[in-house]
């Protein structure tokens, strides 16, 4: 199975949709709990520094998606932030890796100089794992700083990376 990443475009919008509401109704890894439609969601993939999409080459399907724009402003805005999003039937074939990596290479590329996820959940094995392979820096614990759709709390773990 062959992977390309490369921008966005408007015909991706429906399927990018999709996997993010995925991932937002499951409520146990993004922070936000609304839901795109058609509208919020070209605004929302249109207003980011970079929206990157992983397509299954041979059958030209959007598998999972990356955000990446600034952390914060002015002067820590050459910080930026990110999030994944993979397809669930698509997971365990490394294409979080692969949008990670093209990720990085933009943020250079944009300019950034540092990669900070604030809020990676501690249950969230996969992208904990990922992240130490790629040699991101753990920054501690927050107690309870992710609010899960069942109502507990879990701890999440900052971490960054030196681009």
């Amino acid at each position: 199975m062959g992977i390309t990443v490369r921008q966005f475009a408007y015909e991706d919008i429906s399927a990018m949709i999709e996997i993010w509401n995925e991932i937002v109704e499951d409520g146990t890894s993004f922070p936000q709990t609304e839901l795109l439609d058609e509208n919020s969601g070209r605004d929302f993939f249109e207003n980011q520094s970079f929206t990157g999409v992983a397509i299954e080459q041979a059958t030209a399907k959007v598998v999972g998606l990356y955000i990446l724009h600034p952390n914060n402003v002015g002067r820590c805005g050459h910080i930026s932030n990110a999030s994944f999003a993979v397809k669930s039937d698509e997971r365990g074939k490394k294409i979080g890796e692969i949008l990670v990596l093209h990720c990085i290479a933009k943020a250079k590329e944009i300019g950034f100089k540092i990669l900070q996820f604030n809020a990676v959940v501690s249950t969230n094995s996969p992208a904990l794992r990922l992240y130490k392979k790629l040699g991101f820096v753990q920054l501690g614990v927050i107690p309870g700083g992710f609010l899960m759709k069942d109502g507990s709390y879990q701890n999440i773990i900052p971490h960054y990376y030196v681009l």
